[in-house]
């Protein structure tokens, strides 16, 4: 009678240990979000999430399955801290909407002219001053408009891993069209553009880094992410809801 509750102590013990043993990780990728994040958002509410993440982690480990614990638990970690990102999102629904006409505008000029439009076209062609445009660039580069963040977001780098949660398989149908649109839509943007992206996504470079190897200010380097992602935004079409849904 005593055994089920002895291995029950064995299991709390080790669970335990795997928490202990991997606060430093949380505090790492809390940090590491936090300075793509605006300044609005607090640190401490970020490691908070992060730690329910690595205790959802600890509890569901499986080693069994392939993947260290520390790679398991930073794809938990990050997801719940970008769980809780997404639900403190302080941008209002009439900013939504503005950026809306601007995608609406960015795809009319590209389906009419066939080309790239630039800050200044889209500018004129909303009757807006480009300051004022590549204000609100900036401002869209600190909205979250996709989940380009999200960890191991090509299919091919995942890795294999114990979960409770399985999609269904409409779901995962949509993921997939999803990656696969996204994947071809930033393969079309402009190629400083798409420098910026790889960079700051896949590199993991902050927005000073990518500035000095593309000699600009931080400022800039801010529009041309705020202006690629209302760009790929254009470009998703029939994504757009499942894009507001993944937010």
């Amino acid at each position: 009678m005593s055994y089920p509750q002895r291995k029950s102590t064995v299991a709390d013990a080790a669970t335990q240990s795997l928490i202990t043993d991997n606060l430093v990780l949380v505090k790492r990728i809390a940090h590491h979000i936090m300075a793509k994040l605006p300044p609005n958002i607090e640190l401490d509410d970020l490691i908070q999430a992060g730690m329910l993440g690595l205790i959802e982690a600890a509890s569901h480990y499986d080693a069994t399955r392939g993947a260290s614990f520390e790679t398991y638990a930073g794809i938990r970690i990050r997801g719940s801290i970008l769980d809780e990102v997404r639900k403190s999102d302080w941008t209002p629904r009439s900013v939504h909407r503005r950026y809306r006409h601007i995608t609406d505008a960015i795809a009319k000029l590209e389906t009419e002219t066939g080309e790239h439009p630039t800050e200044q076209q889209v500018a004129d062609s909303l009757d807006m001053p480009l300051d004022e445009y590549q204000a609100i660039l900036r401002d869209s580069a600190s909205c979250r408009l996709f989940s380009l963040s999200q960890p191991y977001a090509d299919s091919d780098r995942t890795p294999e891993v114990a979960s409770d949660d399985h999609a269904l398989p409409d779901d995962a149908l949509e993921e997939d069209q999803f990656k696969e649109r996204l994947a071809e839509a930033i393969a079309r943007l402009p190629e400083r553009e798409r420098l910026v992206l790889s960079l700051y996504y896949q590199q993991d470079m902050n927005l000073k880094e990518v500035g000095l190897i593309l000699e600009v200010s931080e400022s800039r380097v801010c529009q041309i992410h705020g202006q690629a992602l209302l760009r790929l935004r254009s470009r998703m079409g029939d994504f757009v809801d499942y894009l507001e849904r993944k937010l």
